[in-house]
């Protein structure tokens, strides 16, 4: 992978904005809003977490060529951040709004969906061939080399494992929200992508890391099946028949011998928005991992106003920022 570009793409949204909020409202109903695997308040909350992940990114990948964020008609307004922090060099940043991606697919505008967004990143002008796609809650904790996305033979690391597909499957039949409907997991999105494949023996259990990804592998499914890229856009807002994309790059480069599994469990710490105890524990954990490479913090609006404080003084130290 040596003098081989690689970018980073990142999707970010901020919830609180108003306009974003006015479009949330008309185009959405009152049983997505209460329905947080849909469309609940948590999944477009923003408390800074995109300044974090780039900051990782500049502190542990500086040889990265270039950083994406994909927006909605927004702008998280990071320059200043980051030349406060990395006065000596940053690494070039691109905001790229959603009607770029969607273009020729503007009628599926707006969404307020991360499953078609993520399946349009591909489509960003002057993308690089190999590119590593991040969600804001997502960090690097560690430095990291571009070995630890691609390998040098040129195989596509996927942090994950593979799973028994039907049995998997039967669990998920119970998996039901309150009101009768079925639930969009992370999991259940994976099982669909395996299902449009054909595949039924298993599918590869993908985790909260960041994806290193190849941007012909998308390009050459959606062209030769755009009925399934449409498909997966459709919705505005999330729905359980959708499918994840990564699943379906990391399958089809399987079958050719072109992904590399490694296990997520060494690699990732990984934390949700419990109670205050159990968040310091897991930081105190996670200061002793010095050497693990990723963090997901999810939903640290959910966590207590002591716990998301904890959460972030801890952030900040990992990746330099207090020092």
């Amino acid at each position: 992978m040596k003098n081989t570009p690689i970018d980073a793409v990142i999707t970010w949204v901020d919830g609180d904005d108003i306009n974003h909020k006015r479009k949330r409202q008309k185009y959405g109903n009152t049983a997505m809003f209460n329905a947080e695997d849909i469309a609940g308040e948590t999944r477009f909350s923003s408390l800074g977490e995109i300044f974090y992940c780039i900051a990782s990114l500049n502190r542990f990948a500086p040889w990265l060529n270039k950083i994406y964020i994909v927006t909605d008609e927004q702008d998280p307004k990071v320059d200043s951040f980051i030349k406060k922090h990395f006065p000596e060099k940053q690494i070039p940043i691109e905001i790229v709004d959603h009607k770029t991606i969607f273009r020729g697919y503007e009628e599926y505008l707006p969404t307020f969906n991360s499953i078609s967004i993520e399946s349009m990143t591909w489509r960003i002008p002057g993308l690089s061939e190999h590119y590593i796609e991040f969600n804001d809650d997502l960090i690097l904790t560690a430095p990291v080399t571009p070995e630890d996305f691609f390998t040098s033979d040129g195989n596509v690391v996927c942090y994950g494992s593979k799973k028994c597909y039907l049995l998997v499957k039967l669990t998920r039949l119970i998996k039901y929200r309150k009101d009768g409907s079925k639930k969009v997991t992370f999991k259940e999105t994976m099982l669909n992508a395996a299902s449009l494949l054909g595949e039924r023996l298993f599918f590869i259990k993908i985790y909260h890391i960041p994806k290193a990804l190849l941007k012909s592998v998308y390009e050459k499914y959606f062209m030769e099946h755009n009925e399934h890229l449409t498909r997966n856009i459709a919705h505005r807002f999330r729905d359980h028949r959708q499918y994840n994309p990564q699943e379906i790059q990391y399958l089809l480069l399987n079958k050719e011998r072109r992904c590399t599994m490694r296990s997520p469990y060494t690699n990732l710490l990984y934390l949700k928005p419990k109670k205050l105890g159990y968040i310091l524990k897991k930081l105190e954990r996670f200061s002793k991992a010095t050497e693990t490479k990723f963090a997901c913090f999810n939903s640290i609006d959910q966590a207590c106003e002591k716990g998301r404080k904890a959460i972030i003084e801890w952030i900040e130290r990992r990746v330099g920022l207090n020092d």
